[in-house]
């Protein structure tokens, strides 16, 4: 049962309603969402790309802009070295499209997952040196790789990283200092030293900010370069970074040019996903097109995906896109089999009272090791690691909740691990499987985490009767879009309301419909969707079957709950309904 939470944050809302043209409604969610003041205020609701802090601010910025300008006039090879995620993907694809519009002699190299694993090693730099290839720019990669870098610069190779990750750090005594790469140049806005104001950018973030400099340097059209930005907005939504400040920015102005994109790739991608007739918004990337760009990565190749985004000719890109399509499917239901194994071994044996999970699963693809991990967190509400393989070595994925920091957690396993990166809250690793056990203890030994701390909260807006909700509301409601992590979609709730009417609906009856009035005899429709028989069982405990029969023959009842929901409009056969969809009852 989730602990419900009503935000209690104070402000003038009736100013700011005045001040910025928005309801009260909307005043109160921005306040809620930690946005004050009225430079924040203002770029929350109407920034622009503009607005994003200069490119040249990143600590070694202009350092990579003059190698590179510098490689271009030499006719020297460059390779872009990505990763298989759709972060790494967009990435790639920014950074040797960008190359190539500037003249470069530049490909690209995603690591196969199984045979390479993650991001730039000694063989991708052994096999770019005997390609003849003079400079390496990492994306998405590269911050941890100490020995893989050392060892290109040792062949006399120029490397520029770009990256995002956490940069790596010894611990002695309780005191960390940063470990390095000794790259010709480093662009990491998370790195000691680099003032740029924006620590969240994605790699694609990241990327797209070269660029951006890249295109100043050289004197050329910057409306030019935000043609990347779709892309970027697609890695930050697919990534799960946050979106906030710099983020958001990217995000909502990347997905207006995404909606009129000229990509031949991208177009066909939305068209085999059966989305033509759709705005795409972060949901559709995030649940939809982002999988698809994935899937190369997890089953079959990378550079599926990439090539995709690079694809001129529309009948290439047509059989990518379905290709990546089919691939999804099969993803969907290998996750779907080894999260039922996952939940199968939680809960036959025990260790889902841990307050860190580790499972091992030595069959499951080790490509979507970190879905079931995202699984299990969101079942147990535990930060979870998902291990695979069946050899002397076993490789994982782990996801976590906003009280564990899951690197933090990994940096204190060090010495059992043979790597390991990633953020807070998601992580991959890999260490001996005789190892396994030992991990798992001592993650747990020194997580700290509290029963409270895992306890699922349900954080509301506000309370916001029925008869505040039509459809100029959820039109407003649109200018808080993107939604995504640390800009949740709003939640309302309201009190004393009783059941007129449930049916059961939807093709395969996973759809709960109700008919509603609150304490104001104010009627409204509302939906449940994919956890009906949970939603069923909840009001068979708390009301009896009687009521509830009664309820589905739409006679009179004594049930009365409280709802958490977020609006919408329902469209269908031509007739707009204003609808609420439930995320929670009590």
């Amino acid at each position: 049962m989730q602990k419900w939470m009503i935000y209690a944050k104070k402000a003038d809302f009736a100013e700011q309603s005045r001040r910025y043209h928005i309801s009260p409604i909307l005043a109160r969610i921005i306040r809620n969402r930690e946005i004050t003041g009225d430079i924040e205020i203002a770029g929350y609701l109407n920034g622009k790309i503009g607005d994003l802090a200069s490119p040249w601010i990143m600590k070694d910025m202009e350092k990579a802009v003059n190698i590179i300008k510098e490689k271009i006039e030499r006719g020297n090879r460059i390779r872009v070295i990505g990763d298989y995620d759709i972060d790494g993907i967009c990435s790639t694809h920014i950074l040797r499209d960008a190359m190539i519009s500037l003249g470069a002699l530049a490909d690209y190299k995603i690591p196969e997952r199984i045979r390479d694993g993650y991001g730039i090693n000694e063989k991708l730099i052994h096999d770019a040196y005997q390609d003849g290839v003079d400079t390496i720019i990492t994306c998405d990669n590269g911050i941890a790789a100490v020995e893989a870098i050392k060892y290109a610069r040792e062949l006399g190779m120029t490397v520029i990283v770009t990256d995002h990750h956490n940069v790596p750090y010894s611990l002695h005594d309780g005191v960390r200092t940063e470990v390095l790469v000794e790259a010709d140049a480093v662009i990491n806005p998370k790195q000691n030293g680099c003032k740029y104001p924006f620590k969240e950018l994605c790699g694609a973030g990241v990327a797209f900010r070269l660029v951006q400099a890249l295109w100043e340097s050289m004197g050329m059209d910057p409306e030019e370069a935000l043609k990347y930005l779709e892309f970027a907005a697609i890695a930050t939504i697919g990534d799960v970074v946050s979106l906030t400040g710099e983020n958001r920015i990217i995000a909502k102005e990347g997905l207006k040019r995404l909606n009129n994109t000229q990509n031949k790739g991208i177009m066909e991608l939305i068209r085999a996903n059966e989305l033509t007739d759709k705005e795409i918004k972060a949901y559709h990337i995030g649940f939809i097109l982002g999988p698809c760009l994935n899937a190369g990565g997890r089953l079959s190749d990378a550079g599926l995906a990439c090539d995709l985004l690079g694809q001129p000719d529309e009948y290439l890109a047509q059989q990518g896109a379905r290709e990546l399509r089919k691939l999804n499917d099969t993803r969907k239901i290998m996750t779907e089999e080894a999260s039922q194994e996952a939940v199968r071994l939680m809960e036959g044996y025990g260790p889902y009272r841990d307050m860190v999970l580790v499972v091992h699963l030595p069959e499951c693809h080790e490509s979507i090791a970190g879905i079931v991990a995202g699984r299990l967190k969101e079942k147990y509400n535990r930060p979870a690691f998902v291990l695979t393989g069946s050899g002397e070595y076993v490789k994982g994925s782990g996801r976590s909740v906003e009280a564990y920091d899951m690197h933090v957690g990994l940096t204190e396993c060090r010495d059992l691990l043979m790597k390991f990166g990633g953020h807070p809250m998601a992580a991959g690793l890999s260490l001996k499987r005789e190892n396994v056990q030992l991990f798992r203890e001592r993650l747990n030994h020194r997580c700290n985490l509290t029963e409270m701390d895992l306890k699922k909260k349900l954080w509301l807006d506000m309370v916001l009767p029925f008869e505040y909700v039509d459809e100029r509301l959820i039109e407003e409601l649109e200018l808080l879009e993107p939604f995504g992590m640390g800009n949740e979609k709003p939640v309302f709730v309201e009190k004393d309301v009783g059941i007129e009417r449930i049916r059961v609906m939807g093709e395969s009856g996973n759809v709960l419909k109700f008919e509603m009035k609150n304490g104001s005899n104010h009627g409204i429709t509302a939906v449940a969707f994919d956890r009906n028989r949970e939603w069923l069982n909840f009001l068979l405990e708390k009301f009896g079957s009687d009521e509830i029969e009664k309820a589905k023959r739409g006679v009179p009842n004594d049930m009365q709950l409280s709802i958490a929901y977020y609006p919408k409009v329902n469209e269908y056969r031509n007739k707009r309904e204003v609808q609420l969809v439930i995320m929670n009852m009590i």
